[in-house]
């Protein structure tokens, strides 16, 4: 589990590709101080497990899934990703619950200055677009954002100019790809409800709904 809290930013040294997966190793500091083999570490909002590593790099496994998934195979050596460490229990949850569980790619569509802000827009698709909310949470490339306001298929979110030179996010160009990820929460809500289920009819949301399923007392 993460927060969304970008650590630093990290260096990719090398991708060998197999058929399907891909090998990544990512050059690092602040996220190598305590590691071990078998921790966990956010590239980009990917959770990977660290398999080797050194003072200064890491090397993760990348499986099939995860390539189909995220934009990691796109990624190149020079490229830039965010790198943060696992939540610790006792730790302040500055961002919001994030997973490292992708939920699609994205794609910068614009950019815009707003006094000391930079007012992204992104496009996604109704996978992620589903759980889009005003003020809601938004992990992109693993940065915790708020959803400032979206349509059908984007949404936008403002940087500070610390998030903006800092993350990925501040610094990729228009019409590159993102990894989102959805919060957490609203799948749960959704689970929970029953309306992921494409064969129950859509129901509408009332106190008498709710009190029938055990939310109010």
């Amino acid at each position: 589990m993460f927060t969304g809290l970008v650590e630093e930013l990290g260096k990719v040294k090398n991708i060998a590709r197999g058929a399907k997966s891909v090998r990544l190793t990512v050059a690092g500091k602040t996220v190598l101080a305590d590691v071990k083999l078998g921790d966990s570490i956010a590239v980009n909002g990917t959770c990977l497990t660290v398999v080797d590593f050194s003072h200064d790099w890491f090397t993760a496994d990348v499986m099939p899934e995860t390539v189909d998934r995220t934009a990691l195979s796109g990624l190149k050596p020079g490229d830039t990703v965010n790198l943060e460490r696992t939540l610790r229990v006792g730790d302040r949850l500055g961002g919001h619950i994030v997973s490292g569980h992708i939920d699609g790619v994205g794609r910068i569509l614009a950019k815009e200055q707003n006094d000391n802000a930079v007012i992204v827009r992104v496009g996604a698709a109704p996978e992620v677009m589903r759980y889009i909310i005003h003020k809601g949470s938004i992990a992109i490339d693993g940065t915790s954002l708020t959803v400032v306001d979206y349509g059908n298929d984007w949404f936008t979110v403002s940087l500070i100019p610390h998030t903006a030179g800092k993350t990925t996010v501040g610094l990729k160009a228009i019409g590159e790809p993102v990894n989102l990820e959805a919060d957490i929460i609203g799948k749960y809500v959704e689970k929970l409800l029953g309306l992921r289920d494409a064969a129950k009819p859509a129901e509408k949301i009332t106190f008498g709904f709710l009190e029938q399923h055990g939310f109010t007392l």
